[in-house]
């Protein structure tokens, strides 16, 4: 069985799914993170090269079952798994965590994408919080009448924007740290993808207490033909199933 990961909640499957005698499991890492927390089990390192690397990578290990850990942001690597499971006629299932939701005192602008955000924040603030990773943060490097503070985990992997301060730091965040981050830096609009979750969902109760707005991009569509369960246990029944020889 192949268990893509690189989340906390894939570390937990992944977690509980070492003990089980009917399952070999592989866990995937993308390696994007330096320093990526360790998990329990086999552990694969690095990519796979597209959807044809990835078909033949199950072929050559006689892969059962494939389960998407993956960020929710994660497209193109979701989009190759489900191409190469197709190919393969391995069964593929997704698990995402739920998405964040709006609620009263919240000012959400949604948006489609990165590029959709850059165009509408100077519309929006002057002192903008960018917390969205390390990858997509060139997107923001042509706003010249913003200024950014840029939180990821490890430095991102593209330019800049011209007025910006970067900070490293690792979740999980508690509400009062944030709030009392936004206003030593002045933000009046901060800028998220929706990847829901525990972890990072204190930037947005700390933006409904200042009344802060946050611009959010939306997730990415999945492949509308895959099992999707948004609880680890149903993850793990899923790809248990396929060790106990109960699968559907």
């Amino acid at each position: 069985m192949l268990l893509l990961g690189g989340t906390g909640e894939g570390r937990v499957i992944a977690s509980r799914l070492a003990g089980s005698a009917d399952l070999e499991v592989v866990t995937s890492l993308a390696g994007r993170v330096r320093d990526p927390r360790w998990q329990e089990g086999e552990v694969r390192i690095g990519g796979f090269g597209g959807a044809e690397g990835l078909s033949e990578w199950l072929s050559n290990n006689d892969i059962r079952a494939v389960l998407d850990a993956t960020h929710p942001f994660a497209a193109r690597i979701t989009k190759n798994a489900f191409d190469a499971c197709l190919a393969n006629s391995v069964p593929y299932a997704m698990y995402r965590r739920p998405p964040w939701r709006e609620q009263l005192g919240d000012t959400w602008l949604p948006v489609r994408s990165l590029d959709h955000a850059a165009e509408l924040v100077p519309t929006v603030g002057s002192r903008a919080f960018l917390t969205i990773g390390r990858q997509g943060v060139s997107a923001f490097d042509r706003v010249k009448d913003v200024s950014f503070l840029v939180r990821s985990i490890d430095p991102p992997s593209g330019t800049l924007p011209p007025h910006s301060q970067l900070l490293l730091a690792r979740g999980p965040f508690d509400v009062e740290a944030e709030v009392d981050l936004m206003r030593t830096h002045g933000i009046d609009v901060v800028i998220t993808k929706n990847s829901g979750g525990e972890q990072t969902y204190a930037k947005i109760a700390a933006a409904r207490q200042l009344s802060i707005p946050v611009i959010v991009v939306e997730r990415p569509p999945i492949p509308a033909t895959a099992p999707a369960f948004d609880t680890e246990a149903g993850a793990v029944d899923w790809l248990t199933a396929f060790g106990s020889g109960t699968a559907l």
